[in-house]
């Protein structure tokens, strides 16, 4: 049987607090195989996704970003836009591609913000893990039926 094996995207906007979604995802999922991948942005997310999820390597694909207002644009939109494509990539391709992609009402570089969102993506990086755990179990389940 080949071992699970993982796609974990990462935007290098905020790395700091991003990778830490790595961190939960990691420390969740357990002895699988993670190959991680750095992007620019929240935008080439999708495109990766795609094109990994393609490959048929892996069982799920996981991609984080944290979109904040920049006071040039809406950031509500660009969140809005990648998470739609990442959901048109995983219906195309076949393969679960998860988004730990957050999107904060208000973020202000201050000490208490980077505090709660560097915990929060942790936190949503064990979830992403238990998320693609189960997907992954119940398509596997499907199949064997």
């Amino acid at each position: 049987m080949t071992p699970t094996r993982y796609a974990f995207l990462k935007a290098n906007w905020h790395a700091d607090i991003v990778d830490c979604a790595l961190e939960g995802f990691a420390a969740e999922i357990g002895a699988v195989l993670i190959d991680v991948f750095d992007v620019p942005g929240a935008f080439e997310l999708p495109l990766l996704a795609r094109d990994l999820a393609a490959t048929g390597r892996y069982s799920a694909i996981i991609c984080a970003a944290f979109v904040v207002d920049g006071g040039i644009y809406r950031h509500e939109f660009v969140a809005e836009a990648v998470v739609g494509a990442l959901m048109r990539a995983q219906m195309e391709a076949g393969v679960p591609v998860l988004s730990v992609v957050l999107t904060p009402h208000n973020y202000q570089e201050t000490a208490a913000h980077r505090a709660f969102f560097t915990a929060h993506f942790v936190e949503k990086g064990r979830e992403a893990a238990r998320a693609a755990r189960a997907i992954t179990g119940l398509r596997s389940d499907l199949r064997a039926a």
